[in-house]
Formats: C-alpha cells, structure tokens, sequence
C-alpha cells in the first residue's frame, strides 16, 4: 500500500510541474498579446488593475463598443447587478446566480485590489462596511461603481483619471468627499496611518 501511494504521489507531482509550465506558458502569450493590443493603456490606467486584471479587464469589455448599449448591461451580464425578487409582501435581494462565474471573479477581484490604489475606492469599501454590509458584498457594491467608471473609459477611449473623478465627486456634492477629507488629515496628522 505504501508504494502504490509513494508512486501515486510522483504521478501527481509529475502532473502539477508539467500543468505549472503549461500554465506559465499560457500567462507569457497572454501578456505578450496585451502588449501588443491599442487599448492596452486604457486598462493600465485603472488603480490596482496590474498585469493580472488589466488583460482580464480587457477581455471582460472586448472590442466591439456597440455591444452594451449601457454600463447596467455589462453589471447585469456580469452577476454584479444585485437581484430583487418580489413575492407578495416580502422582498429578497441576492446576488446573481446565473452569469460567467470568472466574469463575475474578475470584477470583484479588481474591485477589492482598486482598494489599495485609490483614495475614493477605499472610502466607498468603508462606507459600505459602515452600513452593515459585509466584506463581500461591500467589494460587488464597489464593483458596481466600477464598472460604470470602466464602461465609461471603455467607450471614450480615454484612459481613467483618479483626480478627474475626484472633481467629478466633488462637483456632484458626494459624501464620499467628505470621508475623503478625513482620511487625509488622517494621514497627515503625525503618526497618521489609513
């Protein structure tokens, strides 16, 4: 029995180092065609997109521009569209089952990365912590805002802008600005940490 395991277990390792190159191989062709695609800066531009979710970004939205109409299309597709369903008096809201699961994955895997990278991300994150809602489903509450943002970028062609949209929450009046504010003293106070 001992050496059947020892010889099942060389069997598999021998399977996972030639999956882990397999892998590896496919990573280097995939950065080598980013490199090499037009919009490839748009989706450098986003905060904490990196070499992992830019490509992943960019497969998300494609190239054709004409098809989604709206961001809430590409929400919706996603799964990060939160759904209601309705049912006499009551109301249940629960996240989308039925959408490409990896889609889903990648928006909330930026989502949580933007986080680290920018200011407004980090203060939207906690607002929603605030508001009893949990890690999860406060990183889809700030997935949704990102993908408006993305959508937006994706069909101007134009790289995002982290102090563009901080004016833009500014002239909008967003409470956002003020938790903004705050973590900025925050930071500047001596010892300040966010």
């Amino acid at each position: 029995m001992l050496e059947a395991s020892a010889l099942m277990v060389r069997l598999l390792a021998q399977q996972l180092s030639t999956l882990a190159s397999g892998l590896q191989e496919i990573d280097q062709a995939i950065a080598a065609l980013f490199a090499q695609h037009p919009d490839r800066s748009l989706w450098d531009s986003f905060p904490g997109a990196g070499p992992v979710l830019a490509p992943r970004l960019l497969a998300a939205f494609g190239a054709d521009r004409q098809r989604y109409q709206d961001a809430s299309e590409m929400q919706q597709f996603s799964g990060i569209a939160p759904v209601t369903a309705r049912s006499g008096k009551s109301c249940w809201v629960h996240w989308r089952w039925a959408c490409p699961k990896f889609l889903r994955q990648s928006f909330h895997e930026f989502a949580a990365h933007s986080r680290r990278w920018s200011p407004w991300a980090r203060a939207y994150y906690q607002q929603q912590i605030e508001k009893g809602a949990e890690h999860h489903a406060a990183v889809r509450a700030l997935a949704f805002k990102w993908i408006r943002i993305l959508y937006r970028c994706w069909k101007d062609r134009a790289p995002y802008e982290e102090q563009r949209y901080l004016q833009a929450l500014r002239r909008r009046g967003s409470p956002l600005v003020k938790r903004l504010q705050a973590q900025a003293a925050l930071s500047a106070a001596p010892g300040g940490t966010l």
